[in-house]
């Protein structure tokens, strides 16, 4: 069974998919090892890893090989972040053959001009035209060879200040348009906003949620309104910069490895993870 067949089936199993961010190998098989049912390949992890920012400055082929690392390191399927498909209609179908073809089980791309901006990011969030986004989404269900695999279509109409309504239009164009499930995306303090798309949608096709600013928001929440996956899409970056943060400093400020080596990783722990037996 392909990884595309994997995520097809656990969007079949009428259960909260829960899938967390990564940047690297050695990330996504700390994914994998706890639980989690897919790999969010992401693009705000892997720029911060090369210490860019989030504003498509890396390239198509950057976090291509990055997200390659990822599927080959791990057994469960990976879901590439894409931005805004890195341009135009012919970068969109460009970008699905190559994804497929490493192996790749979903990408994900958003509504936003090219080049893009962090969500998180105070700036132009700007959305390209509904057609133009169609237009983009038939390139990319086009340019697939396997019927597995799966294209997410990210909505940033709260991001960019827009309502519901507008929202809502998106979701159906785009689902009409041969989107396979619909990323909603929310920057608000609560989980209102994307719960009351959740009810007026219907999960017409799977809703697909990011918790970043509203994370106090439960499994049992979510699977209450129907949402069929959540990505936890930063949350290992940012626990790996506070963690090397606190040792590197502890080290600096002791002048001696003995009162952090209790906090780090073993070796042994670092050699299961490298794969050296095998």
């Amino acid at each position: 069974m392909t990884k595309a067949e994997k995520l097809r089936r656990l969007f079949k199993s009428n259960r909260l998919i829960r899938v967390a961010g990564a940047h690297n190998g050695v990330s996504a098989k700390l994914v994998e090892a706890n639980g989690f049912d897919a790999v969010w390949a992401s693009g705000f992890e892997i720029s911060t890893s090369h210490a860019v920012p989030d504003a498509s400055i890396l390239t198509m082929s950057e976090l291509l090989e990055a997200a390659r690392n990822m599927n080959e390191s791990t057994t469960i399927p990976v879901i590439a972040d894409c931005d805004s498909g890195f341009g135009e209609v012919r970068n969109t179908k460009y970008m699905v053959r190559k994804y497929e073809a490493a192996g790749i089980a979903a990408v994900c791309i958003e509504d936003k001009r090219f080049p893009k901006l962090n969500s998180f990011v105070n700036g132009d969030q700007s959305l390209v035209s509904i057609d133009e986004f169609v237009e983009k989404l038939h390139g990319a269900k086009k340019a697939q060879t396997s019927p597995d695999f799966m294209v997410f279509a990210r909505i940033e109409a709260f991001i960019a200040g827009l309502g519901i309504d507008e929202a809502l239009a998106r979701a159906h164009a785009y689902a009409d348009a041969g989107a396979d499930a619909i990323l909603i995306h929310s920057k608000k303090r609560t989980s209102e906003q994307v719960f009351e798309f959740a009810h007026a949608w219907r999960n017409r096709i799977p809703t697909v949620i990011v918790p970043t600013t509203y994370y106090e928001v439960t499994t049992s929440d979510l699977e209450q309104v129907d949402v069929s996956m959540v990505i936890y899409a930063n949350h290992a970056m940012r626990a790996a910069i506070k963690a090397m943060d606190q040792t590197l400093a502890g080290i600096i400020r002791t002048g001696t490895v003995s009162t952090v080596e209790q906090d780090i990783a073993s070796m042994e722990r670092v050699f299961e993870l490298q794969g050296i037996v095998e």
